[in-house]
């Protein structure tokens, strides 16, 4: 049994990419660390908690799932990079926001966890050969994809949240 996709995953997947562009994903992946440290730095607990808008998140939150999401996309490179066609298991970021109750985290601690889960990371997203960018794993919601896609999703991804933290800096600013 297949687990349907989602309708609006297509959406998301051309959104994410077209965010990304023709920039190099390396560049991004590496890059964001240090730009996601520098925004947070000196805000108050009170900016860092504070949400866009009711239902959004806060800056805290974004942090919080990014490093989350660099767990989830850490483990999808390495099986990807060590299995033949690997089931890529999605996850859902409100029931983690949630369930590990992501509002009240601390944001140094993520911003920490962050940057060291993606300094970890860049070691497999860099060893990655030609051969190794056309390796597929299948996506539990979008189907088969290519550890290329992976890399170029991952960036992508970095650059949505990117542009979600300076909307919120103009608000708590």
């Amino acid at each position: 049994m297949t687990t349907p996709i989602h309708p609006g995953t297509a959406t998301y997947v051309r959104d994410t990419l077209d965010l990304l562009g023709d920039k190099d994903p390396l560049a991004v992946l590496a890059e964001t660390p240090a730009w996601m440290a520098a925004r947070f730095e000196g805000l108050s607990n009170v900016a860092l908690r504070t949400p866009e808008a009711d239902g959004k998140w806060s800056m805290t939150q974004v942090m919080a799932h990014l490093t989350d999401t660099e767990i989830a996309y850490g483990w999808r490179a390495r099986i990807m990079l060590t299995q033949h066609h690997p089931p890529l298991h999605g996850f859902d970021e409100n029931a983690w926001m949630t369930r590990f109750n992501c509002a009240d985290a601390d944001a140094s601690e993520a911003v920490h966890a962050f940057v060291a889960l993606r300094q970890w990371n860049m070691r497999v997203w860099r060893c990655a050969t030609d051969a190794d960018l056309k390796r597929m794993g299948v996506h539990a919601e979008r189907g088969p994809e290519s550890f290329d896609l992976l890399r170029r999703m991952a960036a992508g991804h970095d650059l949505r949240h990117r542009r979600q933290i300076e909307r919120l800096l103009k608000i708590v600013r």
